[in-house]
């Protein structure tokens, strides 16, 4: 199995399917309070809520293509997959090991599991994404705290023993992950574990040079979760133990709702607010995640790369809830909006 994604199919297996219903400057007013901050759960070091942003599952009609857009257009670097059984991937690694991982089918009549299924079911075919991962050192507690807490967990699956892209017979398996056979969110979601990545000189030095990016990404730091009950959605997260959620208003694509923390990245479950960007997702696709926040060293470069790419001049900048920012017109070509935002903070 050659990825996160390759990991979720192998859960899904097991799992029922999944009913997957389905930044601007930051705005206070005309929004409730969010309820008082609540303190983690002491003494339970492997919470959920001690787990940050690890990846997006990004779905294309045509890999060639999405990968034209993601490097010409946007000026990323991608690095390459596999494809088994008719579903191919490739990746857009970070400096801090967060990415994206695009998706998509290769041939008629894939082996499709119930999860991948569940999803082109959704996206009939189209571009978008409807799934993300969240990276936990304590796998085996965050799951078990949340089994305690009622969350319909599955077992912990681990990279089979012939994982090409593994280390061999007598070294941990690369990932282990659980998700859930009823998924809390409107997205659907997992945790996951990597095991340390190999230490040979030459393996290390390809890896680092597989996350340096002509635009300067370094992080994926934030997810947009387009929901039709963020309140619901905010809860099952503050279940989780992801407490710390301010509310937030992104102008720009005309959606509201609360910038929830995930040990240093952010989950933002959104709703429409009136007309506009988020309001036509949710007619078109209904719950997705609609969008993600890329750090990036340089926003000048970064900005005057999309313009080139999109051929349009003075794409608009703002002070988003990660900082100054540009909103990258991408939803057309991948169903899936890309922020880039000043880099500010190490993760």
């Amino acid at each position: 199995m050659n990825s996160p994604n390759m990991r979720f199919r192998i859960m899904a297996m097991v799992m029922v399917m999944i009913a997957a219903a389905g930044t601007a400057s930051m705005s206070l007013d005309a929004m409730a309070s969010p309820p008082a901050k609540q303190a983690s759960a002491p003494g339970i070091p492997g919470i959920p809520g001690s787990a940050r942003l690890d990846h997006v599952l990004l779905w294309a009609p045509d890999m060639d293509r999405a990968t034209a857009v993601m490097t010409v257009k946007l000026g990323f670097q991608v690095h390459p997959g596999r494809d088994p059984a008719g579903i191919a991937n490739r990746y857009v690694r970070m400096a801090d090991r967060s990415f994206i991982e695009l998706e998509a089918l290769t041939r008629p009549n894939p082996d499709m599991d119930p999860g991948s299924r569940a999803d082109q079911d959704l996206l009939h075919g189209g571009a978008g994404a409807r799934t993300f991962g969240l990276g936990s050192n304590q796998l085996e507690q965050a799951r078990d705290f949340l089994k305690g807490d009622g969350f319909a967990v599955t077992d912990i699956f681990s990279a089979p023993a012939n994982d090409p892209d593994g280390q061999g017979p007598g070294h941990p398996p690369r990932w282990r992950l659980f998700a859930f056979t009823r998924q809390p969110l409107s997205s659907g979601l997992f945790f996951i574990y990597y095991s340390p990545p190999p230490t040979a000189a030459d393996l290390v030095a390809d890896d680092a040079a597989s996350r340096v990016h002509p635009n300067t990404a370094q992080s994926l730091d934030g997810v947009w979760l387009l929901s039709a009950d963020v309140e619901a959605d905010r809860k099952q997260l503050a279940k989780m133990g992801f407490t710390h959620s301010s509310p937030v208003h992104l102008a720009n694509i005309a959606a509201r709702g609360y910038d929830i923390e995930a040990k240093g990245t952010h989950v933002f479950v959104l709703q429409p607010d009136g007309s506009g960007r988020a309001a036509d997702a949710m007619a078109s696709g209904g719950a997705q995640v609609l969008g993600v926040s890329v750090s990036v060293s340089n926003l000048a470069r970064a900005r005057r790369w999309v313009e080139r790419g999109y051929e349009e001049k003075n794409l608009v900048g703002y002070r988003g809830p990660l900082g100054d920012s540009f909103l990258a017109p991408t939803y057309g070509d991948l169903g899936l909006w890309v922020e880039f935002h000043a880099a500010s903070h190490s993760r």
